[in-house]
């Protein structure tokens, strides 16, 4: 019986033959991983929550292509998906760098975060107009209504964040 086998850069490839496979040292592999070794966590798996909290950015992904295939703007529906994936950023920064702040402070963060985000929304919103027009200012305006529709009922259906309890 002829067959091939081979050790291309570290993966085994055999066409035809039974061969025997490397012996492996999980330890010594283990350091291969991205993030993996000692008193670091991999990659989390996405689970049902993760995608319910992040559902309106999915959505605002998934449905560019139908959006542009029915005669959507081009030009107000990147300004307003890029404005909405902005505030995101922002909002996960802005609420990692205020959980570290003093209770006294964090009222006070959050008020200021939530309103310089609405105003980076409004500011695409205005941009896309500007730019392309009334109909980009339009379709930027729609996708951000949209998106936000979908992150408020989500937050109303996830309760609290962090099952935090009221004062």
């Amino acid at each position: 019986m002829h067959g091939y086998a081979a050790n291309i850069g570290g993966l085994f490839l055999s066409v035809g033959l039974p061969c025997q496979m490397p012996e492996l040292d999980a330890i010594e592999d283990l350091a291969r991983l991205p993030a993996a070794g000692p008193g670091r966590r991999l990659a989390p798996v996405p689970t049902l929550r993760m995608l319910l909290v992040n559902l309106d950015v999915l959505l605002v992904i998934v449905a560019a292509a139908p959006a542009l295939a029915l005669g959507a703007p081009a030009l107000g529906y990147a300004i307003g998906a890029g404005a909405w994936l902005l505030q995101r950023v922002v909002a996960h920064a802005d609420q990692r760098w205020i959980a570290g702040r003093g209770v006294d402070a964090r009222f006070g963060l959050n008020l200021v975060d939530g309103f310089g985000r609405i105003w980076l929304l409004a500011g695409g919103i205005v941009l896309a107009a500007v730019i392309g027009g009334r109909r980009d200012g339009l379709a930027a305006s729609l996708l951000i209504f949209c998106a936000y529709s979908i992150a408020f009922a989500m937050r109303l259906v996830s309760g609290r964040p962090g099952g935090a309890s009221q004062r």
